[in-house]
């Protein structure tokens, strides 16, 4: 005979329960409270969110549901004794997506990496991750670093040490062999920037190249070179956002992925650039505030023609960046500053890494200065 529950420990009733709009997610009523509702390997589980506030529900949804997955297949793994790469890397591409600190940007080159990964070693999906030990991952290494560029090469060791951790965390490897492989050094780009002239040399052989855009090239390099900013800013920058009373730019980067380091900023504009957006400001009275500043995004194959035709090394668009920090600091500019205009988040050590040798050759160029 059945022994009934008493009233303390009866399970609430299917009345208590509202469903919502998104999978595994259900509210108990009388609470309010929202809980994750959801059937792994077969098994049902219902756990409280521990709020009542829906933004909130769904981020913890997302973590619980990973973390109750992930432990249910590494259960399923290290039960069978047997996992391919392939497992693990899908294991890693699910908490790849599931991670809410990650931006677009970053997965969308997660994914590149792991792909160029798996063009190089094409076999590696279907081998049991047992098998794969130090000497085979650096026989990979060795192929991998002479086709790709050592950051590049850097980014696809990380994300091989993380997929074996995946495996040695569910008990399937005792160590992770990626640990084995060291970090290829990245040398610093020597900076090959236009002089003050040339610079206006190659503004002109932009401006008269013939093109439909040619115009408007020219005036991309010189907003990018008078502010400092990414391409990828400058294409989002809009008229409301140059403010010509306080003489700024505020610079919120792509509207999904934000700025690099995820911030606004705000860029003061130096007289070139005021002078710039003055004349763009007349060409085009009927301009709309919410509308670009810029009319082009990028304008590289019109840059390397006009870079040839005047003689001059070739420059990238971030290249115009590094010039923007060079001119400042060659104009007294602190570094601090200067960083900060460029959007860094670290006091400034990045720039005094990039850029210290100016401020060094500046202080020498003062010395000579100095008489008693």
């Amino acid at each position: 005979m059945k022994r009934k529950r008493s009233k303390k420990n009866a399970a609430p009733s299917d009345k208590c329960w509202q469903k919502t709009q998104y999978t595994n997610l259900i509210r108990y009523i009388p609470s309010g409270k929202f809980y994750a509702r959801l059937r792994v390997k077969g098994k049902l589980i219902r756990k409280s969110l521990k709020t009542d506030v829906l933004s909130v529900a769904k981020l913890r949804l997302g973590d619980f549901e990973q973390d109750k997955r992930e432990a249910a297949e590494r259960q399923t793994q290290t039960i069978q004794g047997r996992m391919t790469f392939g497992d693990a890397l899908k294991m890693f591409d699910v908490q790849t997506e599931a991670n809410h600190q990650l931006k677009p940007s970053s997965r969308k080159y997660r994914a590149e990496i792991t792909q160029a990964i798996l063009k190089s070693w094409p076999q590696i999906k279907t081998i049991d991750i047992r098998k794969i030990g130090k000497s085979e991952c650096k026989d990979w290494s060795l192929r991998f670093g002479k086709i790709y560029a050592p950051s590049r090469y850097n980014s696809a060791v990380g994300i091989m040490r993380a997929i074996f951790n995946i495996a040695v965390e569910g008990g399937i490897i005792y160590s992770n062999p990626a640990m084995s492989l060291k970090r290829a050094r990245v040398r610093t780009k020597l900076l090959t920037l236009p002089s003050p002239q040339q610079f206006e040399e190659f503004i002109q052989e932009l401006q008269h190249g013939g093109g439909r855009d040619s115009q408007n090239c020219a005036d991309l390099v010189r907003f990018l070179a008078y502010g400092g900013f990414r391409k990828s800013e400058a294409a989002n920058i809009t008229w409301a956002d140059c403010n010509f009373v306080k003489s700024e730019i505020i610079v919120r980067g792509d509207p999904e992925t934000g700025t690099k380091n995820w911030s606004v900023r705000r860029v003061p504009m130096i007289p070139d650039m005021h002078q710039l957006l003055e004349r763009l400001k007349k060409e085009r009275p009927k301009r709309s505030p919410s509308g670009a500043v810029m009319r082009v995004r990028e304008c590289q194959k019109a840059m390397n023609r006009a870079a040839k035709v005047i003689e001059m090394g070739r420059i990238t668009h971030h290249d115009l960046r590094h010039l923007f920090a060079t001119r400042c600091i060659e104009s007294n500019v602190d570094i601090p500053t200067v960083s900060r205009w460029l959007g860094h988040k670290d006091g400034g050590a990045l720039a005094m890494k990039t850029y210290g040798h100016l401020r060094n050759e500046h202080s020498q160029a003062m010395a000579q200065k100095v008489k008693f």
